[in-house]
C-alpha cells in the first residue's frame, strides 16, 4: 500500500472573491485566521465575545496535489479524511467526492476515476455550523437541554443547537472553556492506493489472559481485489502462526487463534511494567500480492467488579486479577484548538500524570476521541483510561439519521482504539442520566419540568436508544471483554436496581460537588463517600505569569473584566474568594491571592483523595475534575493551560503515592492511617513527633506499624490532651509522622497542623535554596530559619520540581531536583532550573505583610 499526506491548502470565507491565505492542515480556521493575521489572540483579554461571527460564515479549503505514478496504476485508490470539522462537502477536480456530518468520524472516498498524473484539484466547503443546526431546532419544535452550550455568547440568545451536531461539545463553551465553534480539517488528509491484496484492520482479541498463558485470537480484516489461495501469517516474539485461506473478492475476516506461554503481563502504574507485544500479520497470495501491518498492545485481563456485598455493590477495575485502587484525574483536550496540541504536549501530561503517581485519566465525554499518541503514552506508562463516548450533559435527538451517524461514529473510534491495553472502559456520556433522572419525579437539574408527559418519554427513548443499545452493541461487538457503562454517575444498569446516582450511593460511581457547588465545607469530602467517585473538584487561578498572558496589570482585580471573561463558571470567584474566608488568611494584594487560591484548592483536594483512599475497599478509586486547561483560565485544573503544575498537582502527587501514610485532623486530635496500593505487605516503625514553629521537638512517640497489599488501615489515634503540652500553644505546633522500614529507610511521611491554616500564628521565615555543588543547577537544598508553610520554589525555565508547596521546618531542610521535558524526549530529565527563589505563605499574608 502507498500512502502520501495532502499537506498544502489554503483557505478563504466561502463565497467572496478575496485572496486564498495559506492554511495549516491539521488545523481549523480560527487558528488559519490568526496565523494570517486576520484575528488577534483569541486568548487574550475578552477577544473570545469578538471572534463569534466565525462560526456563522462558510469557509473554503483547497489544496492541489500530485499524485505518484505507481498511484495511478494501483487497483484502488482512495482519499481518506481522518477529521473533517463538521460539515463539509468535498470535491476533486470539480467532482462531488463526499458529504461529511460528523467531527468525529473517519471519511474516506474512492477516487481512481478521477485521479489524475498532476494538479488534482480538492476543495472542501465548510457549511457553518451554527446555519447548518439552527434549522433542526426549529423543525424539533422544542429545545433540548444543553446547559453549557454558551448561545447567549454567541449570539443565539437561548437556541442551544450543540446537541445536533456530531462535533466536539466544549466547542461551544463549558463552565471552564470559551466558546469557539470550530471548522476545517483538524487530522490529516491522505491518499492512499493499493494492488492485489491489502490488511485494513490488526485486531488482537485477549480471549483469556493470566500468568501461565494468553489465549489471543488475531482478527485480521482483508481487502482482495481477487479471489484465491493465501497464507497469512501472524508473528510474535519471534514465533510465527500460520493460517492458509481462500480469499474472495472484496472484504473479509480472517481469525487466528494464538497460545503466549507466560506472557509479559500489562500492569498499571505501581503494579508491575506496562510491558507491551507486537504483532505482525502478513497475507501472501499466490498470485504474488501481499501485504502487512504491525500492532502493538498489552496482554492483560481487565473487568470492571461490580459485586453484591455487605455495603451494597461494588465497583472497582480487577487488572490481571488484582483490585487495582484508581488513582487519577478527569482529562479534557488540552487546546480549543485540538490541532494545536503538539506531541510534547501530550507527552508533559502523560508524564505528569505518571509523575504524581496516577494510575488512571478519565477521559470526559464533552471533548475529543483523543489522537493515537495520547492512548500509545497511556500503554507506554501504565495509566489506565476511563475513556467516555462524546456526550455530555445534554439530552440528543434520536432519529435515525442521528442514530445512524452515531453508530458510524462508534465503530470508527471502538475499532480505532481497541487495541489499546490501557482502555479499561467505555462509557456511554457524562453525567446525562443523573441530570434528566427519569424515574425520580424530583430528581436530575430540572429540566424535566420544560416538557410534556409525552415529550419526556420521546426524549427518554432517544436516550435509551443511543446509551442503553446502540454503543454497548458497538463495544460487544468490537471490543468484546471491555466494559461498558452507560453514564457517569450511575448506580445501576436498570431502573428496578435503583438507576440514577446521588453523592452517598453505596453502588455504582459518584460525581460529587456538594464542595464547591453547594458550598459544603471541606470536610464532607470525609463523609460522603461511594464506591467510586469519579469527579469531584475545587477550582484556583493559574500563578501569576501565566494570568499575565492574557490580561494587563490593570486586571489584575477579582472582578475585572478580563479577570470574570476568564472564569466560565458564573459564581466561580466569588466561590473562591468564600471558601478562602473560610480556610486562609487574607492575602496582602492579587498576587498573593493567586497563590493562596493555588493552596486552597490543594488542601481541598488532599483531604478528599486521603478520605477516599483511606476507605479502601469499600472506595476504589478516586479522579478529580479536572487534570488540564483548553486555554488559560481560573478552573479546576492541577496543571494551568501552559503545562505549569498548580500546587494541587504537587499535593496529589503526594497523597497519591503507593503507600500512603495520611494524618487526618479529628477536632483537636491526629489519626494516622497507612494505605498501602502495594501486591506487598509494610512494615516497619511509626515514629511521631510533635514540633514548635521553631523546630524545637516537644514531644515523640514510636510504635510499630504494618499494613496488608491492598489494604488501608488505622495506627494511631492521638487525642489533643496526648498530643499538647502546657507549654505549648496549638497554632504554633506541627505533627509530623515517619513510617520507617526495618533497614532504617522512610517509606512514608506525613505532617500535620492541631489547627487550620487561617488560625496558625504564621511568622516570616527566611528560606535559603542552595545549589547543589556538581548537578549543574538540577539539585538543591531548601532550608528556614523558622516553619515556613506551603513553600513555593519558582525557576527562571519552564519544568517540574521532585517536589514543592511543602511545609519546611527548621532543622530538617528538604532536598529537590529540578527537570524538564526536553523536545522528543520520553521522560523527563535533569536539567539546569536556572535562578530558584523561595517564597512561602507568611509573604502572602496581609496582616503579616502590614507587620512587616
Amino acid at each position: 500500500m502507498t500512502s502520501i499526506v495532502i499537506g498544502s491548502w489554503t483557505f478563504r470565507a466561502a463565497g467572496r472573491e478575496e485572496a486564498w491565505m495559506e492554511a495549516k492542515v491539521p488545523g481549523c480556521v480560527h487558528t488559519d485566521l490568526l496565523r494570517n493575521g486576520n484575528i488577534e489572540d483569541p486568548f487574550y483579554g475578552t477577544n473570545e465575545h469578538r471572534l463569534q461571527w466565525i462560526d456563522k460564515q462558510d469557509w473554503e479549503y483547497a489544496a492541489e496535489f500530485d499524485a505518484a505514478a505507481e498511484q495511478l496504476d494501483d487497483d484502488f485508490v482512495q482519499l481518506v479524511f481522518e477529521g473533517l470539522d463538521t460539515y463539509a462537502d468535498v470535491t476533486l477536480n470539480g467532482s462531488r467526492l463526499l458529504s461529511a456530518d460528523n467531527m468525529f468520524r473517519i471519511w474516506k472516498a474512492e477516487v481512481k476515476g478521477l485521479l489524475k498524473e498532476s494538479g488534482n484539484k480538492l476543495h472542501i466547503r465548510f457549511r457553518s455550523p451554527v446555519n447548518e443546526d439552527l434549522p433542526k431546532l426549529e423543525r424539533l419544535g422544542y429545545a433540548l437541554p444543553a446547559t453549557n452550550d454558551q448561545s447567549e455568547l454567541g449570539g443565539l440568545g437561548d437556541k442551544r443547537i450543540s446537541v445536533f451536531a456530531r462535533k466536539a461539545p466544549y466547542h461551544y463553551g463549558w463552565d471552564w472553556g470559551p466558546r469557539f465553534v470550530t471548522s476545517g480539517i483538524w487530522r490529516p488528509v491522505r491518499l492512499e492506493s493499493w494492488s492485489g491484496v491489502r490488511i485494513s484492520d490488526l485486531f488482537i482479541r485477549q480471549d483469556a489472559v493470566s500468568a501461565e498463558a494468553a489465549e489471543v485470537t488475531a482478527v485480521v480484516t482483508v481487502e482482495a481485489a481477487a479471489s484465491g489461495p493465501s497464507t497469512m501469517v501472524v508473528t510474535v516474539e519471534g514465533r510465527e502462526h500460520r493460517l492458509e485461506a481462500e480469499l474472495e473478492t472484496g472484504i473479509q475476516t480472517l481469525e487466528l487463534p494464538i497460545r503466549i506461554e507466560q506472557p509479559r503481563l500489562w500492569w498499571s502504574r505501581g503494579l508491575g511494567e506496562a510491558s507491551l507485544t507486537e504483532f505482525q500479520a502478513r497475507v501472501d497470495k499466490q498470485d504474488g500480492a501481499a501485504d502487512s501491518r504491525t500492532v502493538r498492545t498489552g496482554l492483560r485481563s481487565v473487568r470492571l467488579v461490580r459485586d453484591r456485598d455487605e455495603a451494597g455493590t461494588s465497583f472497582y477495575f480487577e487488572l490481571n486479577g488484582v483490585a487495582v485502587f484508581a488513582k487519577g484525574a478527569n482529562h479534557i483536550p488540552n487546546d480549543s484548538f485540538v490541532s494545536e496540541v503538539t506531541e510534547d504536549r501530550y507527552r508533559h501530561e502523560i508524564l505528569s500524570a505518571a509523575e504524581a503517581n496516577m494510575n488512571m485519566l478519565r477521559i470526559w465525554g464533552g471533548g475529543i476521541y483523543e489522537q493515537d499518541i495520547f492512548y500509545d503514552l497511556c500503554d507506554e506508562h501504565g495509566i489506565m483510561v476511563w475513556q467516555d463516548f462524546m456526550f455530555a450533559c445534554s439530552m440528543y435527538p434520536g432519529d435515525e439519521a442521528f442514530l445512524d451517524n452515531v453508530r458510524a461514529e462508534a465503530e470508527d473510534n471502538v475499532r480505532r482504539l481497541r487495541n489499546h491495553p490501557s482502555i479499561v472502559l467505555w462509557c456511554g456520556n457524562n453525567e446525562i442520566d443523573s441530570a434528566w433522572s427519569h424515574y425520580d419525579e424530583n430528581g436530575g437539574w430540572g429540566w424535566k419540568k420544560d416538557y410534556t408527559p409525552e415529550q419526556r418519554e420521546s426524549i427518554w427513548a432517544d436516550y435509551e436508544a443511543i446509551f442503553h443499545k446502540l454503543l454497548p452493541d458497538a463495544v460487544e461487538r468490537l471490543s468484546p471483554g471491555i466494559g461498558y457503562w452507560p453514564s457517569s454517575p450511575l448506580i445501576s444498569l436498570t431502573e428496578d436496581a435503583g438507576q440514577h446516582a446521588f453523592p452517598e450511593s453505596a453502588a455504582g460511581d459518584v460525581h460529587y460537588w456538594g464542595v464547591w457547588h453547594a458550598v459544603e465545607p471541606f470536610e464532607n469530602y470525609k463523609l460522603k463517600i461511594g464506591r467510586f467517585i469519579s469527579e469531584y473538584g475545587f477550582q484556583s487561578f493559574p500563578e501569576y505569569r501565566s494570568v499575565r498572558s492574557f490580561a494587563e496589570e490593570a486586571d489584575m482585580e477579582l472582578l475585572s473584566t478580563v479577570m470574570l471573561a476568564h472564569q466560565k463558571n458564573g459564581a466561580g470567584n466569588r466561590l473562591i474568594k468564600e471558601y478562602m474566608d473560610m480556610y486562609l488568611p487574607e492575602p496582602k494584594d492579587f498576587p498573593a491571592f493567586l497563590y493562596e487560591s493555588q493552596i486552597l484548592q490543594a488542601e481541598a483536594m488532599k483531604m478528599a483523595i486521603e478520605a477516599h483512599r483511606r476507605r479502601r475497599p469499600y472506595c476504589m478509586g478516586t479522579l478529580y475534575w479536572q487534570m488540564n486547561d483548553c486555554w488559560p483560565v481560573a478552573s479546576w485544573a492541577g496543571m494551568d493551560y501552559f503545562g505549569r503544575w498548580k500546587a494541587m498537582h504537587y499535593y496529589a502527587k503526594r497523597s497519591f503515592r503507593d503507600v500512603l501514610l495520611s494524618a487526618d485532623r479529628t477536632g483537636t486530635g491526629i489519626d494516622l492511617h497507612l494505605v498501602n496500593d502495594l501486591q506487598a505487605s509494610l512494615q516497619g516503625t511509626l515514629k511521631v513527633s510533635l514540633l514548635d514553629f521553631s523546630g524545637l521537638t516537644l514531644a515523640e512517640r514510636e510504635v510499630p506499624a504494618a499494613a496488608a497489599g491492598g489494604q488501608s488501615r488505622l495506627l494511631l489515634s492521638l487525642a489533643g490532651e496526648e498530643l499538647l503540652p502546657e507549654s505549648a500553644a496549638s497554632d504554633s505546633v506541627l505533627v509530623t509522622a515517619e513510617l520507617v522500614a526495618e533497614d532504617g529507610s522512610l517509606l512514608a511521611a506525613a505532617s500535620a497542623f492541631l489547627e487550620g491554616d487561617r488560625q496558625l500564628a504564621l511568622a516570616p521565615a527566611s528560606i535559603h535554596v542552595e545549589e547543589i555543588e556538581g548537578s549543574g543547577g538540577s539539585r538543591f537544598r531548601v532550608s528556614a530559619s523558622r516553619l515556613a508553610r506551603a513553600v513555593w520554589l519558582q525557576s527562571d525555565r519552564e519544568g517540574i520540581f521532585s517536589d514543592n508547596f511543602f511545609d519546611l521546618v527548621p532543622g530538617r531542610p528538604v532536598t529537590v531536583a529540578f527537570k524538564a521535558l526536553k523536545p522528543g524526549a520520553v521522560r523527563y530529565e535533569a536539567a539546569d532550573a536556572g535562578r530558584v527563589t523561595a517564597s512561602s505563605m507568611a509573604d502572602a499574608v496581609k496582616a503579616l505583610a502590614a507587620k512587616g
